[in-house]
């Protein structure tokens, strides 16, 4: 889908203020989900070490925010509802800046790892490019880019009430490519079902270059 800027600007906007109006609801919703298979997934993908400088792309409430942080590694969220912002300070004690993805201004060469876990898939398709540039910038060479995204065939538009893009395999391997990363693994969650059935894709990626 090819959209002009201002009709991409105004879909991410309203998805914000569906999250804004729902912050609470949201949170009560989510804060219980099990996704350290995710966030061990990055961690192993660094190997030994650490501890390492982490952001937290779309940190929402700042669940995952706060578990890096008491394994003892320094993380930061971004995030661009206000509302998730305040939460996820108050909840992990960690820094949080409020950026939406197509105003993203992070340090160059920063981070260890870059955490997006069900975020991404709200960036209209014709943005992810530059969203990719940055968080690949955002990297220190040898870095590692976790993401996770509901899984599509490619579907994008408006779904309870929040824009996004249900990407399938090859679609967001290619995207992901496009922007300099090379390709680690991925796998599918949940765990406990065939692959086929699964409805979301983890994948890990490293800037080499």
């Amino acid at each position: 889908m090819s959209l002009p800027p201002q009709e991409v600007r105004a879909l991410l906007d309203a998805t914000l203020a569906h999250y804004e109006d729902r912050a609470e609801a949201f949170w009560a919703a989510t804060r219980g989900h099990d996704v350290a298979q995710n966030r061990e997934a990055l961690l192993s993908a660094l190997g030994p070490g650490g501890p390492w400088t982490l952001l937290d792309l779309g940190c929402g409430p700042g669940r995952d925010l706060k578990a890096f942080a008491e394994q003892g590694h320094r993380a930061i969220g971004v995030e661009g509802a206000g509302r998730f912002v305040a939460m996820a300070r108050a909840y992990s004690g960690c820094e949080a800046w409020q950026q939406d993805f197509l105003a993203l201004d992070l340090p160059a060469g920063r981070f260890d790892g870059v955490y997006a876990n069900a975020s991404l898939f709200h960036v209209p398709r014709r943005s992810l490019p530059l969203v990719l540039g940055h968080l690949h910038a955002a990297l220190r060479r040898g870095g590692v880019f976790f993401a996770s995204n509901p899984r599509g065939a490619g579907e994008e538009g408006y779904r309870d009430g929040r824009y996004g893009v249900l990407y399938d395999w090859p679609g967001w391997r290619e995207a992901v490519c496009a922007a300099g990363f090379e390709p680690l693994s991925h796998y599918y969650r949940p765990t406990d079902v065939p692959a086929d059935a699964a409805r979301w894709i983890a994948s890990l990626w490293r800037k080499t270059q």
